[in-house]
């Protein structure tokens, strides 16, 4: 893989960030074994950062929502797809693929929900998703008494709304920064660990 900047913004140096950005970076970096690019990408204005990250903790770790990990992702996969966000697809599918267990997942669910080996369930919820990423002016009453028949309610609407809205901003500010996946994603949850 050819090597590029992360991204055409200025990424401030991690000694020159405030003290909360920098350790939150370096607390993923420990966690995960390499910092990703979105992180450092957002550092160019740190008020942001904090917004945006603090807006996606609430959406993607919300312990009183009943979607699961591999379901957030999948929406995040799908919709991401949809709006032709590389970094977001990646990034996300490695993130799907471990949450699931399933290395071909994330590749069938970008491509074409509508085909990928998941549940009535879970395609009533992407197939929601998908109208919130492309006409969210034509939902209506049919949409939500289509989701309400597969189990979810109406807590869970607003989940699988925010987490495609949320990452509508993500896809587009990655697309116009051009943030480039760190190479990592591309082997998450296809190669074990220990072979990398």
């Amino acid at each position: 893989m050819e090597n590029y900047a992360i991204s055409r913004y200025d990424v401030p140096a991690l000694e020159n960030l405030p003290d909360d950005i920098r350790e939150r970076i370096l607390a993923v970096q420990e966690k995960a074994g390499f910092v990703p690019n979105v992180f450092l990408t957002l550092t160019h204005r740190p008020d942001e950062f904090r917004a945006f990250f603090a807006y996606h903790d609430a959406l993607m770790e919300r312990e009183a929502s009943t979607l699961s990990a591999a379901e957030k992702e999948m929406i995040v996969v799908a919709t991401s797809a949809a709006n032709g966000c590389q970094y977001c697809v990646v990034a996300h599918g490695a993130l799907l693929r471990i949450y699931s267990k399933e290395k071909l997942l994330a590749d069938q669910v970008g491509i074409n929900h509508r085909h990928a080996p998941i549940t009535a369930r879970q395609k009533a919820m992407l197939d929601f998703a998908m109208k919130i990423c492309r006409t969210p002016e034509l939902v209506e009453i049919s949409d939500y008494d289509s989701l309400y028949g597969q189990g979810f309610d109406d807590e869970d609407i607003w989940d699988i709304t925010g987490i495609a809205a949320f990452f509508g901003l993500s896809n587009r500010m990655a697309i116009v920064s051009h943030m480039q996946p760190n190479e990592e994603f591309y082997t998450m949850g296809r190669i074990p660990r220990e072979k990398r």
